[in-house]
């Protein structure tokens, strides 16, 4: 199966064939993908070398002239590093643009800490008005792509794992949706993760939602299953854990709650190693996620009585 990122180059490469608005920036990294499109057209395929504030300047410049550009490259190089023109150049100026990322949290550990972005959700927390995709799946990432692209001038993060479900699900770009129905908690799988938490979950009395689009956060669909499965809530996000614990509460702030955030850990992994090893040492494996659930679960349960 091909990953997120085989489709980024053919699926931009169609919308700037289709859509006269439609500009790509790049940073080197991606550039070999789109040679044969920046000879269709050469004024919307920029690539401004390894210069990632210019990257995001140079794409706010292009949504200036009414243009909607794609801005791509690894995310710690798209969010962290860029940071002050994301805010500055997009946000204050109030324009629009696509942020696709590729290497997600921990994708290329070879690549190092440098090349690992756990907290780029966290940090676009802090600014205001964007929308973040996390697809789980190819087709997904597709699907949000074409949606993120079409979105007028919004500014839309689409975060590109080679993490992935084994299948798609029909997503819509803004609600949850509802895998599994339970009575004794809610556990929302973002992106990636859904596989490992419907292993997790196998024969546990809970609703597992799955959650592409977590900016906005749905806190109308996470409401709706507290109904019948109780207000334990469990976020088993693949970034920076308790990135959507302030969302959750916020949701359920009328309601006596308990919330449990699961994901990767603030403690800096200096032997690289492989992805596996990554999903295991921050407790991502269905194993681990069985043993934390279960015991969050159990602990609510018997404070109740």
């Amino acid at each position: 199966m091909d990953t997120m990122r085989d489709r980024f180059a053919p699926v931009v490469s169609r919308l700037l064939d289709e859509d006269p608005r439609v500009a790509v920036v790049l940073a080197e990294i991606g550039m070999a993908d789109f040679e044969e499109t920046r000879t269709r057209h050469p004024d919307r395929v920029i690539n401004v070398g390894i210069r990632e504030q210019l990257l995001v300047g140079a794409g706010a410049g292009l949504a200036l002239t009414g243009l909607r550009p794609v801005v791509h490259t690894f995310a710690s190089f798209l969010v962290e590093r860029p940071f002050e023109q994301v805010k500055l150049d997009l946000g204050h100026q109030g324009v629009g643009a696509v942020l696709v990322s590729a290497a997600a949290s921990f994708d290329w550990p070879a690549g190092g800490y440098t090349h690992m972005a756990p907290g780029d959700v966290a940090l676009l927390d802090t600014l205001d008005g964007w929308t973040v995709h996390v697809p789980g799946h190819p087709d997904e990432a597709e699907t949000l792509l074409r949606q993120a692209v079409a979105a007028g001038d919004d500014k839309v993060y689409v975060r590109l794992s080679v993490q992935s479900n084994a299948e798609a699900l029909p997503v819509d770009g803004s609600r949850f949706l509802t895998v599994r129905e339970g009575r004794a908690g809610v556990v929302v799988a973002v992106g990636p993760m859904l596989d490992g938490v419907l292993a997790a979950t196998e024969g546990l009395d809970v609703t597992v939602l799955y959650a592409t689009t977590v900016r906005p956060f749905d806190a109308a669909t996470l409401r709706r299953a507290t109904e019948t499965a109780g207000t334990d809530a469990v976020l088993v996000e693949p970034y920076l854990a308790g990135t959507s614990t302030s969302a959750a509460n916020d949701a359920l702030a009328d309601l006596p709650h308990r919330v449990l955030a699961l994901g990767v850990g603030r403690r800096e992994l200096r032997r690289y190693g492989q992805i596996a090893e990554h999903v295991a040492a921050h407790g991502l494996g269905a194993g681990s996620l069985r043993t934390r659930i279960g015991e969050f679960l159990r602990a609510g349960a018997g404070a109740q009585s």
